[in-house]
C-alpha cells in the first residue's frame, strides 16, 4: 500500500511509480425514430444474437457524448442528433460505469456497423424483452418508456450489485 493510499496499488519495485487501475465507462445511447427505438443485435461476445443499444467502451481524449455518438455511428451507422444526457449506471463488481444519452436518428437513416449483425426499429410493444442482451438496456428501455409517457426525462442513477443466484 503506497503511502497516502487507502488502497494496495500496483507499484513499479523499480522506479515507484503507481500504475492506478480504474474503472471502464461504457457509453451509448437510446436512439429513436419518432416513436420507435432502434436497436442492434450483437455480432460479438458477450451476447452474440441478443439485441440491445449502440454502446460500448469510452476511448481516451473523448467525452461521453462524442464516445456514445461514435459508438452510435460505428453499431448502428447512424449519426446522433440532439443528444441529452439521460442514465448512469454504476456497476461496481465489474469496475463499469455506464452513461447513456437519449438521442434521434439524424435524416432517419441507419445500418449494421461491422459489430451489428442487423439493427432495426422496435415500437415499444414491439421491443424483444427476452432477447435483450443486458439487465441495464431492460431497466433503462423501461424507465425510457415510462419517462415518454410524461415527457420527463429526469437524469437517473443508480448502482447494479452482483447478486449470486441461487442454484435450483
Amino acid at each position: 500500500m503506497p503511502e497516502g493510499e487507502d488502497r494496495e496499488r500496483a507499484v513499479c519495485p523499480a522506479c515507484g511509480e503507481i500504475h492506478y487501475v480504474n474503472p471502464k465507462i461504457i457509453v451509448g445511447c437510446i436512439p429513436t425514430v419518432g416513436d420507435q427505438v432502434l436497436l442492434c443485435k450483437r455480432a460479438i461476445e458477450p451476447r452474440y444474437g441478443k439485441w440491445t443499444l449502440p454502446a460500448g467502451f469510452m476511448e481516451n481524449r473523448e467525452t461521453t457524448e462524442e464516445g456514445a455518438a461514435r459508438e452510435m455511428w460505428e453499431e448502428a451507422e447512424a449519426r446522433a442528433i440532439n443528444m441529452s444526457m439521460y442514465r448512469i449506471f454504476d456497476v461496481p463488481h465489474i469496475s463499469q460505469v455506464y452513461v447513456f444519452y437519449r438521442c434521434e436518428v439524424a435524416d432517419d437513416q441507419y445500418g449494421a456497423g461491422p459489430e451489428s449483425l442487423e439493427t432495426a426499429l422496435f415500437d415499444e410493444a414491439d421491443i424483444p424483452w427476452d432477447q435483450l442482451a443486458f439487465p441495464v438496456v431492460i431497466e433503462m428501455l423501461s424507465e425510457f418508456f415510462d419517462d415518454r409517457k410524461t415527457q420527463e426525462f429526469p437524469v437517473r442513477n443508480s448502482t447494479i450489485r452482483y447478486q449470486k443466484r441461487r442454484a435450483e
